[in-house]
């Protein structure tokens, strides 16, 4: 959803309602979107009433990688509950919690959502690559995958700004 982040509204949000608009397994379904860690009882009577079966938590980049024992008991209520659960987080807690996601990965329902932040995309030529690594030498992965750039740009998964901007505030 677009947000005023001059004025401080994107920081006044904690739900609103769309459909999803990225590439996921959870596209154009209707979602409860929720910003920071609230009250799994309050979540589920909100998605309930807007007919959501998504709840895509970590909106607007509020996964902060801390006070996981509530993150947990919230996402796995939900999960438990039956929801398809997105969780948006950035790739630097990728090797923070491990364990963790691996847990949440273990659900059928769940979406881990990686957000890789690459800025001024168009900059790069058309020989810039991605690599996917890892943390050492033949530590936790089998090898590493290289993408082009170029190629991962496709328009098919793209979601232009403009989508965002159609979701409804709740509170």
């Amino acid at each position: 959803m677009k947000r005023d982040y001059a004025t401080g509204e994107a920081t006044k949000v904690k739900y609103f309602v769309g459909t999803e608009v990225e590439h996921t397994p959870a596209k154009d379904k209707k979602t409860l979107f929720v910003v920071g860690v609230l009250a799994s009882e309050e979540i589920t009577d909100i998605a309930t009433k807007h007919e959501c079966n998504h709840v895509y938590l970590g909106a607007n980049q509020s996964f902060d990688g801390y006070d996981l024992v509530e993150w947990d008991q919230l996402i796995l209520e939900l999960l438990r509950l039956g929801f398809l659960v997105t969780l948006d987080f950035d790739v630097k807690f990728c090797s923070k919690h491990p364990k963790w996601f691996k847990q949440l990965s273990q659900f059928d329902n769940f979406i881990p959502q990686i957000s890789v932040k690459i800025p001024h995309i168009s900059k790069y030529n058309d020989n810039a690559t991605v690599k996917i690594d890892d943390i050492d030498f033949n530590a936790t992965n089998r090898g590493v995958w290289c993408h082009s750039l170029d190629k991962l740009k496709n328009d098919q998964v793209m979601t232009v700004w403009s989508e965002y901007g159609k979701d409804k505030i709740i509170e």
